[in-house]
């Protein structure tokens, strides 16, 4: 169950949170996993030190020169998993033009870019998996997070525009949309227990997730046995958005 021996898979955004967990199941489960990031090539090699079968491929996804250098670093995968955003924390009327649009070109464009540069090659071959990784501020007004949480209910709209032209050709798109979930991003803002406490009050659940309660999901979808769910959406985030 959930053998991916044999399949290329690229995750973006995978140095550290739910990126690198996305790319460590999968490479558990037999996958060979490029891992990106765009810092330095130095943080992508270090991540690979703890995921077996990968290999470091640095991009700036904010960039469409330096998506085609992705590409040109992986070659054609199988599986792509597109986890790497931008956001910065502003009320609605005080983002720069800079801020609005580098959210727009890393959490929108380079989706689009990037399942345009490797979906071909997967509907040649018949079998392929894209799984995007969305936010529960698709559904939460933010006070501080409206321009990140529109491109995240951009992107869904792409998955749901997109997904009925891959899936004649054996190819999946889905997206996974996590919740309040401790990560490098999360953590400065959740070590105020105020804060953390208010976060908590909003969680059904009663708990902040953590990156591995993600990662199972993105294996299913990336999965001969999620083989029949296109088009869809998985939110994981302990109710947050009821």
């Amino acid at each position: 169950m959930f053998d991916l021996t044999g399949k290329r898979a690229l995750v973006t955004g995978a140095t550290q949170g739910i990126g690198f967990e996305i790319a460590k199941i999968l490479s558990e489960n037999g996958a060979f996993v490029y891992v990106n990031g765009a810092s330095s090539i130095e943080k992508c090699q270090k991540a690979c030190e703890n995921i077996k079968n990968s290999a470091p491929a640095r991009a700036n996804l904010c960039k469409k020169d330096e998506i085609d250098a992705l590409y040109n670093q992986t070659g054609d995968v199988d599986i792509l998993v597109l986890n790497a955003s931008i956001q910065y924390k502003r009320k609605w009327d005080e983002f720069t033009d800079e801020e609005f649009d580098i959210q727009f070109d890393c959490n929108i464009k380079s989706t689009y870019y990037l399942i345009k540069k490797y979906a071909p090659a997967m509907k040649k071959n018949g079998w392929g998996r894209i799984v995007t990784i969305g936010s529960v501020n698709q559904y939460n007004n933010h006070p501080e997070l409206s321009v990140y949480g529109i491109t995240k209910a951009a992107q869904m709209k792409l998955v749901e525009n997109v997904a009925p032209f891959l899936a004649p050709f054996g190819v999946t798109l889905n997206n996974v949309a996590p919740g309040a979930i401790n990560t490098p991003r999360n953590n400065k803002a959740l070590e105020n227990e105020d804060f953390k406490k208010k976060v908590i009050n909003s969680i059904p659940c009663g708990y902040v997730g953590e990156p591995s309660d993600i990662a199972p999901a993105v294996l299913l979808l990336c999965s001969n046995e999620g083989r029949y769910i296109t088009g869809s959406e998985i939110i994981i985030d302990g109710g947050m958005h009821l």
